[in-house]
């Protein structure tokens, strides 16, 4: 990966449905490039997926879930990130061990996603923030 694919992934990174000629324009090169590029990070990975950010009035929250010393986080993670209004799974250092981002359409399904994660056996507590603003950052 080169500055030009960064500078492309900066683009896409804050609005995904950036026209390729707009973006060929901001970077200074051709729509075929940027195509090229795009289908090139897409099929290597680089870019996971491409997603919608909504402004629904929905409740959003991070849940830090602490799990057993004994647990396989990239499991556990796997099945939460199948969950319903689960947004992001990430495995994090610190005193958690995963963050569930939820979008949930009010704070009874925030609770339902707190208390389906403490019934699992492997873990050992929670805790959840509310998001209470969010803004677009800018990548250098």
């Amino acid at each position: 990966m080169d500055d030009l694919d960064r500078e492309i992934l900066d683009i896409l990174r804050r609005d995904a449905r950036t026209p390729y000629t707009e973006i060929a324009e901001q970077v200074g090169t051709s729509e075929g490039t940027v195509r090229n590029r795009v289908e090139r990070l897409t099929n290597d990975n680089v870019i996971e997926r491409f997603t919608v950010a909504t402004s629904t009035g929905n409740i959003k929250a991070m849940i830090e879930v602490s799990v057993k010393v004994d647990v396989d986080t990239t499991e556990i993670s796997d099945q939460m990130a199948e969950w319903n209004q689960v947004d992001f799974v990430w495995q994090v250092s610190g005193e958690e061990d995963v963050v569930l981002v939820v979008d949930a359409a009010d704070t009874r399904a925030v609770n339902e996603l707190i208390t389906r994660a403490r019934e699992l056996d492997e873990v050992k507590s929670t805790k959840t923030r509310l998001i209470l603003d969010e803004r677009l950052g800018r990548s250098p």
